[in-house]
This record gives C-alpha cells, sequence and structure tokens, in this order.
C-alpha cells in the first residue's frame, strides 16, 4: 500500500496512465483519500464530482473543468463510472455540455461529444448505494476507443438531436430521445439559464443542456470489455 502514490505530474504516455489505473484497482475510496489527503464525503448527493477528482488526482489529469480532455496531451478522457454487483452501470455518463446557439456548419466529425469519447479511459467503481463512499472499491480500467458500430450510433444520436437544437425544439427533447445518446438539463437550479433558439428562430433562456452516454450503451461495452478479458 505504502509504494503507491499519486503522480505529482500528468502521465509522459498512455501505457503509463494505464499502468497508474492498473495499480488503483481494488482498492477502496477511502484508501486512496487518505494516501492523497482528501476527506471522504458521506455521501455522494452533494459531492457527486468527488470520485473523478479523487483520480483525476491518482493519475495527474490536467484539464479539470476546461473542455479539453483530461489528459489532453494524450488525447485522452476520463471517465469514471459507478456500478452495481453485476457490473452494470447505475447511471448514464455526462459527456460534455450541449452548444444551444452558433450551430451552423457544425459536424459530428468536429464535436465536442466526438472530441471527448475519441479515447476514453473508463474506470469501473463500485457504486451500490448500501455500500458506504470509503469502503467502494476501484475496479479494473478500460482504455476504450469507438469501433465503427459505435461511432455510427453515436454520429447518429448526435445529428437528430443537433437537427432539434438547430429547429428550435430544444424544449421538446426528452431523455428518450437517442438511441444511446441523450439530451437533458444540467443545471445546479432552474435560475441557471442559458440562451437557445426558439420554434421561430426567436433567441430564448432555457436549462443548460449536457449530452450523456445512456447505460445501454456503457453497460455493453464494459460487458464485452471483462467478458474478453475473462474477469
Amino acid at each position: 500500500m505504502s509504494s503507491l502514490s499519486p503522480l505529482t505530474s500528468p502521465p509522459g504516455s498512455e501505457t503509463q496512465l494505464f499502468s497508474q489505473a492498473l495499480s488503483l484497482a481494488g482498492y477502496t475510496l477511502g484508501e486512496l483519500a487518505l494516501l492523497a489527503g482528501l476527506p471522504v464525503p458521506r455521501d455522494l448527493r452533494r459531492d457527486k464530482g468527488w470520485t473523478g477528482i479523487l483520480l483525476e488526482r491518482w493519475l495527474g489529469a490536467s484539464a479539470g473543468s476546461k473542455p479539453e480532455q483530461d489528459f489532453a496531451h494524450l488525447g485522452v478522457e476520463l471517465k469514471t463510472i459507478p456500478i452495481d454487483s453485476a457490473g452494470r452501470p447505475l447511471e448514464t455518463t455526462f459527456v460534455c455540455v450541449a452548444p444551444l446557439t452558433g450551430n451552423t456548419g457544425v459536424t459530428w466529425e468536429t464535436s465536442h461529444v466526438r472530441h471527448k469519447l475519441h479515447r476514453v479511459l473508463w474506470i469501473p467503481i463500485e457504486g451500490s448505494r448500501d455500500i458506504p463512499v470509503g469502503e467502494r472499491r476501484v475496479g479494473s480500467p478500460l482504455l476504450w476507443s469507438p469501433d465503427e458500430e459505435e461511432e455510427n450510433q453515436l454520429r447518429l444520436d448526435w445529428e437528430e438531436l443537433m437537427d432539434l437544437i438547430v429547429l428550435g425544439q430544444v424544449e421538446q427533447i426528452t431523455a428518450r430521445h437517442g438511441e444511446v445518446l441523450q439530451l437533458r438539463p444540467k443545471a445546479a437550479n432552474s435560475k441557471a439559464l442559458t440562451e437557445a433558439i426558439g420554434a421561430q428562430g426567436e433567441p430564448i433562456l432555457t436549462l443548460p443542456r449536457g449530452f450523456y452516454l445512456k447505460k445501454n450503451f456503457t453497460g455493453s461495452l464494459l460487458a464485452r470489455h471483462f467478458l474478453k478479458n475473462g474477469d
């Protein structure tokens, strides 16, 4: 345990990043928090980002809340994913904030969603509510890029959702839109409004929206990976 320590600078390669992530597997969040000098919250309702912050510290991430990837120099995004005892995701996965204005000429190839999901380091974490936060264990990491089929699924959903935004239909979009990618409000409170386009092309104020990966998508990619690796 004592030989394990957080990276004090960003990892120099994808191999180093993955190796560090692999070394965390099996530890509890409490053990890692103690070594990193971070207090453990009683629950994550008010500290939703805490697990990500803890692992960013261990892995030497640099992006913080900037729109680039967490490991921009490597082109890798970090995503923690809470799972149940059967290894299934317990919640959707936030990708990035959705642009609601200024979308003329935006394509899937140049989109933030594609940029963020080009290369992802997934770290599963025990997430069942009956396990105290500090006792939840870190799982084996997975370095992933979308294959052709996954990229096509993501692109089709992104195009459908962006078409609705551009056509002034943002208020009509529900979490049911999209097969693998959904758009839904992302705001700490209902007073945090942002500009969007209305049905007649007029400026309106609405809640900020975020793109999220649905559980069926992340569940199948985790299942394929761990099945393949015999875990």
